[in-house]
């Protein structure tokens, strides 16, 4: 009972790591517009995300505009979006592999198979995470970097958006609830009894019948 908790408590937090990591994909706010100097009130605020930029008006009305070319992103907003890509996919992948040898699950009998197909799963939401985590390092160093360039303009300089916080909790949850999926261990020993019984000695009588001393 131990181990299917655990591995109840594995899935569901790589479930919501998931999840949250396609809502960090989809979102445009990865870099915000940074309020500096004389950019403390602006007439519009830039969000850019993987796919679309966004330009919300102090109104409160937002404009957004799709990416026209991948090839003119730059490399990090390429590799971010090939590596959050292959990272949800993946997390369907081990939540398929984990179901599969969960032990609620009849798809596999053996109960060390399962335990090992249940390892596989973990370890396909750890390398998800990963993949997650280095674009979004990498995003975040390239942001820091350009805000204390002092060659970058100042309109130009971007801050860290919502998106890369909410990268980073599904990261976590990722990797945590990966690595509790690794530790589940398959039983050990057989299930059944290994009791061995002594062979009777109960002989019969000449009449046919059971000595009574063959009784208890």
């Amino acid at each position: 009972m131990a181990s299917a908790g655990l591995e109840i408590l594995g899935l569901g937090l790589c479930v919501i790591g998931t999840l949250l990591e396609m809502v960090a994909c989809g979102l445009p706010m990865w870099k915000v517009t940074a309020f500096i100097e004389a950019n403390i009130v602006v007439a519009q605020t830039i969000w850019d995300g993987l796919w679309m930029s966004c330009a919300v008006q102090s109104t409160g009305q937002m404009q957004c505009k799709v990416h026209d070319s991948m090839l003119a992103l730059g490399h990090d907003l390429q590799a971010a979006r090939a590596l959050t890509v292959i990272s949800g996919m993946m997390g369907v992948i081990g939540l398929m592999v984990v179901i599969a040898g969960a032990q609620c699950t009849n798809c596999i009998r053996a109960e060390n198979v399962k335990a090992r197909v249940v390892n596989v799963g973990g370890i396909i939401y750890i390398v998800s995470g990963i993949f997650v985590l280095v674009p979004l390092c990498w995003m975040a160093n390239n942001i820091i970097s350009d805000f204390y360039n002092p060659q970058v303009p100042t309109a130009k300089k971007r801050e860290i958006g919502a998106a890369l916080y909410i990268g980073w909790a599904a990261t976590a949850l990722l990797l945590v609830g990966g690595a509790i999926l690794c530790c589940s261990c398959p039983s050990s020993g057989n299930s059944g009894y290994s009791v061995q019984y002594a062979p009777t000695t109960k002989r019969a009588t000449a009449n046919g019948d059971y000595d009574k001393r063959n009784y208890v």
